[in-house]
């Protein structure tokens, strides 16, 4: 007998390995990346449904930043306003991915039973 279980399992944890990957792939590839309108930023300084500002607005305190770092490079607010200008630009494009799930429940279920079986 082998340590860590029985003999003649190797051929099971090929086989399990493969029905996860393949559920796992089967999942990944039903899934559509699609963009929304707004952002965390942007959505919330809009008028109403649908009017929202413009991302433009988000780049100005890191061209601000970046200005005054070519004036003077030791002006450490300069620093602080380009990085929180990128934080902001970041969060504003990330903030808008929104994950589509493109299936129907019964293929779904089916993946989810082989990904679970393959890992058990």
């Amino acid at each position: 007998m082998k340590p860590g279980g029985k003999e003649g399992g190797e051929g099971l944890f090929i086989a399990g390995l493969i029905l996860f990957g393949l559920g796992t792939w089967l999942f990944f590839d039903s899934v559509r990346v699609a963009t929304a309108p707004w952002g965390w930023v942007s959505g919330r300084f809009g008028g109403g449904l649908g009017q929202t500002t413009s991302m433009g607005i988000l780049f100005v305190p890191f061209v601000a930043g970046i200005v005054v770092l070519f004036y003077d490079a030791s002006k450490r607010w300069a620093w602080w306003l380009s990085g929180l200008g990128l934080v902001l630009i970041a969060v504003e494009i990330l903030s808008r991915i929104r994950f589509v799930l493109e299936m129907k429940t019964t293929h779904f279920l089916m993946i989810l039973a082989m990904i679970a079986a393959g890992a058990g």
